[in-house]
């Protein structure tokens, strides 16, 4: 399998972390990572994904002459999904997606923890589109930026896990962290906190892994 993470963002550092964190899911599969370089910085709502969207779909017939088998959308928007799905040429999927589908199989119940409080609407419509609404049991803004996140320094990480604690309260069986910028962060978490966590990086790779070998 071919797999292509596409980083809606222009932070190359990001793209890297997340294919770290893809390849370690799956050191047998070829990951790729491309990053948006005519995105914004940072997706932080719905703007900012507008305005990712031209970038990303100049980006599809350099992945289908690339061989791709799946493409991943790297950001926890799920930016452009039903766009770059309607016009690529293999299945895409989103980490967003990704996270929502995993915790609804496996836990029933989730909640996520995101970054800053324009990104809570985008999310809550994507768990509504995908029909989980009622699966989720809250959607939590930690206050931190998408940099702050991936720079992960020991404040950011004691707050997301605060805010990962108060998501336990709100009843859910696992959480979702509601960024690629956490996905290098999910091991730190996991030690401070008490509950499952589901990187939506780790959970779209073996969605892919199952979508390529069902298609085969």
């Amino acid at each position: 399998m071919r797999l292509l993470y596409i980083n809606p963002n222009s932070t190359a550092s990001m793209t890297e972390q997340v294919v770290g964190v893809a390849r370690d899911a799956l050191p047998e599969t070829e990951v790729m990572g491309w990053t948006n370089d005519n995105g914004p910085p940072a997706i932080q709502g719905a703007a900012d994904g507008a305005a990712a969207l031209p970038g990303l779909r100049a980006l599809l017939p350099k992945a289908k002459d690339a061989g791709v088998d799946v493409i991943v959308i790297a950001c926890f928007d799920d930016t452009g999904l039903e766009e770059l799905r309607a016009a690529a040429h293999c299945p895409v999927i989103g980490i967003g997606q990704s996270a929502y589908t995993l915790g609804a199989l496996a836990f029933g119940a989730f909640s996520v923890v995101t970054t800053l409080p324009v990104s809570v609407p985008v999310l809550e419509e994507n768990i509504t589109r995908l029909g989980l609404e009622g699966r989720c049991c809250s959607v939590r803004a930690s206050g931190l930026g998408v940099l702050e996140v991936e720079d992960g320094s020991e404040p950011v990480r004691a707050r997301l896990a605060a805010e990962i604690e108060a998501a336990v309260a709100d009843g859910a069986k696992a959480v979702a962290l509601g960024c690629a910028g956490m996905a290098h962060l999910r091991a730190d978490l996991a030690t401070r906190t008490s509950a499952a966590l589901i990187d939506g990086v780790v959970a779209s790779a073996h969605l892919a892994r199952a979508i390529t070998a069902s298609l085969a």
